[in-house]
């Protein structure tokens, strides 16, 4: 997480989180500046996001991620994250074609036996732009906040997308409650494959 230069209080903390992220665009109740009713819910992914491509270092596929969120790699996966919102990506080669009773039986009961209180959702097969696809939605709780302590329970997303033995988990993940369904479904609509 980028440092700030500054320390924080918890107080000043909790502030920010509850008005939905510290914004530089002025404080509350200045001319111009949004009231209470206008400000997104802790979590929501505002609706002027931009989004761009990335590819796969391989090349195997493109899909459109949120411009400006900060980057990790790590285990093979690829992650953009910004406030409460994260989208990961990972790349599996040899792998069988899955179908929604072996997401259930493989990634969903690796998720729920070492996850953090994983409640698991509908396992469906969905068709999308590129093929067909295993949808599978979950609850779990995040990592800890480092500063507070906090765990913030997440709706989870996982799309399982396969083409010749290449498996592809896209996961979707934000604060329970957060209104994310459009930028959700612009990253999973805008998945590629490339060969």
């Amino acid at each position: 997480m980028p440092r700030t230069g500054r320390r924080l209080t918890v107080p000043v903390i909790a502030l920010c989180l509850a008005l939905a992220g510290c914004s530089s665009s002025g404080a509350s109740g200045a001319p111009g500046a949004p009231t209470p009713s206008e400000n997104s819910p802790l979590g929501d992914i505002p609706d002027d996001q931009v989004f761009v491509p990335y590819a796969a270092p391989d090349g195997a596929f493109t899909v459109d991620v949120p411009e400006g969120w900060g980057r990790t790699d790590a285990g093979g996966a690829v992650s953009f994250t910004d406030k409460l919102n994260t989208v990961t990506l990972q790349e599996l080669t040899g792998r069988p074609q899955p179908t929604p009773d072996s997401v259930r039986a493989g990634e969903l009961a690796d998720l729920a036996a070492h996850g953090r209180n994983v409640t698991l959702g509908a396992v469906e097969q969905v068709t999308l732009p590129a093929d067909p696809a295993v949808h599978a939605t979950y609850a779990a709780d995040a990592e800890p906040d480092p500063v507070t302590g906090r765990t913030v329970r997440d709706d989870v997303e996982l799309y399982v997308f396969w083409r010749d033995g290449t498996e592809v988990l896209l996961t979707l993940s934000g604060p329970h409650g957060a209104d994310n369904v459009d930028p959700w479904k612009k990253i999973s609509t805008s998945f590629a494959w490339n060969r």
